[in-house]
């Protein structure tokens, strides 16, 4: 799927979410790049702050999803990432 993570639509591959994979919220992920950088890009875009985030990579970096930016791209429903 693709997705806009500030620099245009790219290529995402979800993993799974966020709190699965690291055991906790991405609020408490302290020093996590891709955490950090989440919520950075969230603040700016005024994405909503819960714990409906997904894991995903871009080639071999890793990033951080809300659900919403896939759902607003008509790609994907919160409801279809309930693996």
């Amino acid at each position: 799927m693709t997705v806009d993570l500030g620099s245009g639509p790219v290529e995402y591959h979800v993993e799974d979410w966020w709190d699965r994979l690291a055991g906790g919220s991405w609020m408490f992920a302290d020093g996590n790049p891709a955490a950090m950088a989440y919520a950075v890009r969230s603040a700016f875009k005024g994405l909503p702050i819960d714990n409906e985030v997904l894991y995903g990579k871009v080639g071999a970096l890793g990033y951080l999803v809300h659900v919403s930016e896939i759902a607003a791209s008509g790609q994907l429903g919160a409801e279809a990432v309930s693996a």
